[in-house]
């Protein structure tokens, strides 16, 4: 495995980090996708961009969130 292939490989896995510690791991593709395309939008250095970073600083202090989230319909298949 050339160096860059183990590169994009540690950030997929770091990133799929992300999705469990946010309790979304049994969320379904499409709305994880939409909500990140929605995330993406919003602009550095606005009072959202700080507000939304200053949620994720608390969460990486926090174990993470195990029950999911309440908001979204869990499936155990990927579509």
């Amino acid at each position: 495995m050339t160096a860059d292939r183990k590169n994009e490989a540690r950030e997929k896995f770091l990133l799929g980090g992300l999705v469990v510690k946010a309790g979304l791991s049994k969320a379904d593709r499409a709305f994880l996708l939409g909500g990140l395309i929605e995330l993406a939008s919003v602009a550095p250095g606005t009072a959202e961009h700080r507000r939304l970073r200053d949620i994720g600083e608390e969460a990486f202090k926090a174990p993470a969130l195990d029950g999911g989230s309440p908001h979204i319909a869990e499936t155990a298949e990927w579509h």
